[in-house]
């Protein structure tokens, strides 16, 4: 198996999936957002507010550029790790990947409250979330191999869905 890579927007459980999917498969999982904070010993809302985002994603591309050096590995990649062109090409040609697609209803019901995302922080979460679809949808389409729509169902149930897709 090459890289299965989870890609979409902030609260589409790319995190829980490819942990769930590396349960069932028994492959290496790695999340990007978490490798980068433990190397940097802090949050990324620290690194957005310390560094400035355009930090964090020359650290998110250095770390996908490493990681897709291996092989049979489980990726949940940050939400904005399609904003890059070099990131987009190095998806296509180094890794499967999956848009985990998921409505801007969904997405808001998971995230309202949820300090920890700075991109989201504010008042109008749903019309930052319709935002960012409208920038970043795109590009997850253009780097998608596989469009795979999420809703609430539980995540082993979603695994199995993706698992039998795949």
């Amino acid at each position: 198996m090459g890289n299965l890579v989870l890609i979409g927007p902030m609260g589409a459980g790319k995190s829980t999936l490819a942990r769930t999917l590396g349960g069932i498969s028994g492959h290496r999982v790695r999340d990007m957002d978490l490798e980068i904070e433990s190397a940097a010993a802090m949050s990324i809302g620290a690194i957005f507010e310390r560094f400035g985002e355009a930090h964090f994603r020359a650290q998110e591309h250095a770390l996908l550029e490493a990681l897709l050096r291996d092989d049979g590995q489980i990726i949940a990649s940050g939400g904005g790790v399609v904003l890059s062109a070099r990131n987009r090409e190095e998806l296509k040609l180094r890794a499967f990947v999956v848009w985990l697609d998921a409505s801007v209803d969904l997405l808001h019901s998971r995230l309202a409250g949820d300090a920890t995302r700075p991109l989201l922080q504010g008042p109008a979460l749903r019309s930052r979330l319709l935002e960012l679809a409208a920038q970043r949808d795109p590009l997850y389409a253009q780097s998608a191999d596989l469009r795979f729509p999420v809703n609430e169902e539980a995540p082993a149930l979603q695994a199995a869905r993706l698992a039998a897709q795949l």
